[in-house]
C-alpha cells in the first residue's frame, strides 16, 4: 500500500526516501483549493498559533509592566542613596564646622588671654613711667637742693659798713 507523497509544492515524494521525485509539472497542473479551504486552512492556523500568541503577548506585558515597575524602584533607590550621600556630605560639612568653631574658640580665649596680658603690660609700664618721673623730680629736686646748698656754703664777701 504505497501512499503518494507530496510536498509543500505539490512535488510528489518517494516514500522510502521522502524526498522529490523528479517530475516536472506545468504550473497549469497545480491545483489552487477553493476559498472555503482557504478559509479553514487559515481558521486552522489561527487556532492553532493565536492562544499561544495571545499568552506570548500577556506575558510580554507583564513582563514590560514589571520591568516599568522596576525602573521606578531603581530610581527610587538611585534617589536615597544620592540623598544619602548628601547626608554624608552634610555630616563631614558639620565635622568641619565644629573643628573650625572649636579653633576660633580657641582663637577668642587666645586673643582675651593677650588682652588681658596687654591691658597688665599697659598699667605696668603706666606705673613704670610714674615712678621714672617720681624719681626724676626727686633728682631733679635734689640737684636743686644741691645747689641751694652749695650756695649757701660758697662764702660771700662782706659788706662794707
Amino acid at each position: 500500500m504505497e501512499q503518494d507523497v507530496r510536498d509543500a509544492d505539490g512535488a510528489e515524494l518517494s516514500p522510502e526516501r521522502g524526498s522529490q521525485v523528479n517530475e516536472s509539472r506545468p504550473l497549469d497542473d497545480i491545483v489552487i483549493g477553493n476559498d472555503q479551504a482557504i478559509d479553514k486552512l487559515r481558521e486552522g492556523l489561527i487556532s492553532h498559533y493565536l492562544p499561544e500568541l495571545q499568552s506570548s503577548k500577556q506575558a510580554l506585558q507583564e513582563l514590560t509592566q514589571n520591568q516599568t515597575i522596576l525602573l521606578d524602584t531603581l530610581e527610587q533607590e538611585i534617589a536615597k542613596f544620592r540623598e544619602c550621600n548628601s547626608m554624608i556630605d552634610l555630616n563631614s560639612l558639620f565635622t568641619e564646622a565644629k573643628v573650625y568653631h572649636s579653633k576660633l574658640v580657641n582663637i577668642r580665649k587666645d586673643m582675651i588671654t593677650l588682652h588681658e596680658k596687654t591691658s597688665k603690660l599697659k598699667k605696668r609700664a603706666l606705673k613704670l613711667q610714674q615712678q621714672k618721673q617720681k624719681e626724676e623730680l626727686e633728682r631733679e629736686q635734689q640737684r636743686e637742693r644741691d645747689l641751694e646748698r652749695e650756695r649757701q656754703l660758697t662764702a660771700k664777701p662782706a659788706k662794707r659798713t
